[in-house]
């Protein structure tokens, strides 16, 4: 029974028993997946990439709570201050980020972490998991704060067409890692699990993210919802670094498994991104039926199609639309380190070491 037990475990872990091991482990032994050595044993590390991320993130740690919202409240309470469009747009971003932070964080500790063999990648995943819940946790904090519906705003995923086709193709692509019959010990498997990431970190993190980002920043730059719109802003950092994670990830994989990056494969992820881009589109459209103070729908698309075409170029695959960005500034939010007066608000620089750098 215990065998029995100890076997089923390893199985559900990709663990192996550590009295088959014959020596300690050695660097050249470690692999992103399908790894024989001790998951258990961090060093010797391999992937630097992987461990400076991971104490880039953990340099760059925030709490919701740490940004006030006595502004906020007075700006959304206030009858003139913001036009009904504006509201909508920002209740449909709430809406939408308030759950898929949770399906980011169920896919990375039910799904990825228990493919992913390798030790330093995995330490990354656990503090990724933390950060997705920080940022849930932003968005009930926002909704307590502005004193909004909290079943309109969690259950838009279900009621919202717009919202829910996007979690739903998500889900549809990341479903197979949630079979706990799943496994990658066949091509076949492995190439799936590949594409699943792709979906995963390009898509979700890298296509679905980035309208919503830009709409809300752009309250930023008017100065109102200046609190809601700088949780937003460290959020987008942090999934640029998740994002960023989830490239250096995929590109790894191909280069210890070139087999699986088939014509065939490529040919699905170019429908995939294509079809995404349609999806936010769509979303672009839904939040901005009316345009705001010139900003019409069709710059957010743009954007999406400027963004699509980067994460193609970043795991080998070609641009699909050449557009330029129209919201140059995007990148000189992500660029910008986050400097602030201690007396002024709670938040200072909330990167305590090292500078980082943002893609």
């Amino acid at each position: 029974m215990a065998n029995t037990l100890k076997n089923s475990f390893a199985q559900q872990t990709n663990l192996i028993d550590p009295q088959s091991i014959p020596s300690r482990v050695k660097v050249d032994q470690k692999r992103i997946i399908n790894c024989r050595a001790d998951v258990n044993q961090l060093m010797p590390i391999k992937y630097q990439w992987a461990w400076q991320n991971y104490i880039d993130s953990c340099a760059n740690h925030w709490m919701p709570t740490e940004v006030p919202m006595a502004r906020d409240i007075e700006v959304w309470k206030a009858k003139d201050l913001l036009t009904e469009d504006e509201r909508h747009i920002i209740m449909r971003n709430l809406g939408f980020f308030a759950t898929a932070e949770s399906l980011v964080a169920n896919n990375i500790v039910l799904a990825v972490y228990k493919h992913v063999t390798n030790p330093e990648c995995r330490q990354y995943l656990l503090r990724q998991a933390f950060e997705e819940a920080i940022h849930t946790h932003t968005f009930h904090y926002v909704v307590e704060s502005l004193g909004l519906d909290e079943g309109e705003i969690f259950n838009m995923y279900h009621e919202i067409p717009s919202v829910n086709k996007k979690d739903a193709f998500v889900l549809e692509h990341t479903k197979a890692l949630n079979d706990e019959k799943f496994d990658t010990s066949t091509d076949e498997k492995s190439q799936q699990f590949l594409e699943n990431l792709i979906s995963f970190y390009v898509i979700m993190e890298g296509i679905f993210f980035y309208s919503g980002f830009a709409m809300m920043l752009s309250f930023k730059r008017r100065n109102l919802m200046v609190g809601v719109a700088e949780q937003f802003e460290y959020i987008m950092r942090d999934e640029s670094k998740h994002m960023g994670f989830g490239v250096d990830l995929i590109n790894q994989l191909k280069i210890e498994n070139p087999h699986l990056w088939t014509r065939e494969l490529q040919e699905r992820l170019v429908q995939n991104i294509r079809l995404a881009v349609e999806l936010e589109s769509e979303y672009a459209r839904d939040c901005l039926p009316n345009g705001m103070l010139g900003m019409k729908s069709e710059l957010f698309e743009q954007y999406v199609r400027y963004i699509a075409d980067r994460r193609c170029e970043r795991i080998g695959l070609p641009r699909l639309f050449g557009d330029e960005n129209p919201f140059p500034w995007m990148s000189e939010v992500v660029d910008l380190r986050k400097e602030k007066n201690f007396f002024e608000t709670r938040v200072t620089e909330y990167q305590t070491g090292g500078a980082l750098s943002w893609e």
